[in-house]
């Protein structure tokens, strides 16, 4: 478990004010000056260090990302943060944004340095009314004291930060989909390359990155590269907010060590799962969109990128969806589809055609009636839209459906064959 000097956000549960007095008194904000008056490349240096990887989604090396940005010239540099957090199950950046903003803003000026920008922009989820309130409550804060604008925190440094509220698409979660939506046109992901990195907002160079890995930036600068790599595995370094939903005793969020087991991070944290670990069917560990996992798995299963991906799943979001054997699984899964279907920007043919045809598909197999040879088709159709699409969206569609194959195609079989025997038996019992 993960010690508590190391955790980085401290006020998770909102236990402790949110506003700038609280944040001061949590260390945030400390000495700002110096981590922004390191170079660049030092900056840098230290994120590569840490091992630090997107916590939103993709777990891209942080570093790296950083790295592609151009050096300063007539074009201004952006950073975009993704507060659009719409993967279902997932909750860990509303919360940083509602109890701790202070973490991400001060997050947003050492990035900015790293990559040149002296502009961020804060793309928040719609939805998030209280949050986006908070957020904005403390960009005024950080203003009046002299943390943002011109010389910030004293460090000769202007960098300016601008909450932008979304109209509430999934889509929009996509990072140039994101950018499209923050321009003000419609939120389709854009073909690659030219990368941000090249042309972002306003065509201009942009990284885009989760609230989570821009607000852990300071910490690791402060305690050092070598600190956060020495948490967690070797390529799955530092710390994770965990989101568990679903059938257990005590829903919640937390952060841990990455690399934790699945059944202790749900043991210990979230009270286990309801009636006891034995009532477990299956865990969703990173998200709608990743594979679900059946419980055989879930037994040794280490929550991390590398560990997840070996058996076909992923981290994720670190959004841990668990069901019980109450779970209809099949029915479960269709219920992802409908919503893979409805938000699905219709741009690419596969994802436009092939997610509503995967829920049509998806909803006959719920009630039985489909042919058993109509699995192996379903299955094929979800390999033809994953990866043939502009954006991962046609992929988040798919694995949902390829995870229930995989794992729990007996159950699917039985439904259509039992649906075959009442319907043979019913005339014959009139009789």
């Amino acid at each position: 478990m993960l010690k508590d000097q190391d955790r980085i956000f401290l006020n998770l549960y909102g236990q402790d004010d949110w506003r700038l007095a609280g944040a001061r008194r949590r260390g945030i904000w400390d000495n700002t000056a110096q981590l922004i008056q390191m170079s660049r490349e030092d900056i840098v240096a230290a994120i590569k260090e840490s091992g630090l990887r997107g916590r939103g989604g993709a777990g891209f090396p942080t570093g790296l990302k950083w790295s592609f940005m151009p050096p300063e010239g007539e074009r201004p540099s952006y950073l975009v943060v993704n507060a659009d957090e719409s993967e279902p199950g997932t909750c860990k950046d509303r919360e940083i944004l509602r109890y701790d903003p202070h973490v991400l803003l001060e997050g947003c000026v050492v990035a900015g340095r790293a990559m040149g920008a002296h502009t961020a922009y804060i793309y928040i989820r719609g939805e998030f009314y209280q949050e986006s309130e908070h957020l904005e409550a403390a960009v005024a804060e950080a203003y009046d004291a002299g943390l943002l604008g011109k010389n910030a925190c004293g460090s000769g440094w202007d960098f300016d930060i601008y909450v932008h509220r979304g109209a509430g698409a999934y889509i929009c979660g996509e990072e140039t989909a994101l950018l499209e939506s923050l321009e003000g046109k419609k939120g389709q992901p854009r073909l690659k390359p030219p990368f941000p990195a090249a042309v972002g907002v306003f065509g201009c160079p942009t990284t885009v990155n989760n609230v989570e890995t821009i607000a852990v930036a300071p910490t690791i600068l402060r305690r050092g590269g070598s600190w956060f790599a020495g948490l967690g595995r070797p390529n799955n370094t530092g710390t994770k907010v965990f989101c568990i939903s679903g059938h257990v005793n005590n829903p919640c969020n937390v952060e841990e060590e990455m690399g934790i087991p699945l059944r202790e991070l749900i043991e210990k944290h979230a009270g286990g799962v309801r009636g006891g670990w034995d009532n477990l069917l299956a865990v969703i560990p990173g998200g709608s969109s990743v594979p679900v996992l059946p419980k055989q798995i879930c037994d040794e299963q280490l929550m991390d990128f590398d560990s997840l991906r070996e058996v076909k799943s992923g981290l994720g979001t670190a959004a841990v969806i668990v069901m019980d054997k109450s779970t209809d699984i099949v029915e479960a899964i269709a219920r992802l589809s409908h919503f893979y279907m409805h938000e699905s920007c219709g741009q690419c043919t596969p994802c436009r055609e092939g997610t509503g045809w995967m829920y049509r598909v998806m909803q006959r197999m719920v009630r039985g009636d489909a042919e058993v040879e109509e699995i192996d088709l379903l299955e094929q159709v979800t390999y033809q839209v994953e990866g043939h699409t502009i954006c991962a969206l046609g992929d988040a569609a798919a694995w949902p459906i390829q995870g229930l194959i995989r794992h729990f195609r007996p159950e699917i079989e039985r439904r259509i064959l039992d649906r075959k025997t009442h319907s043979v038996s019913t005339p014959m019992a009139a009789e």
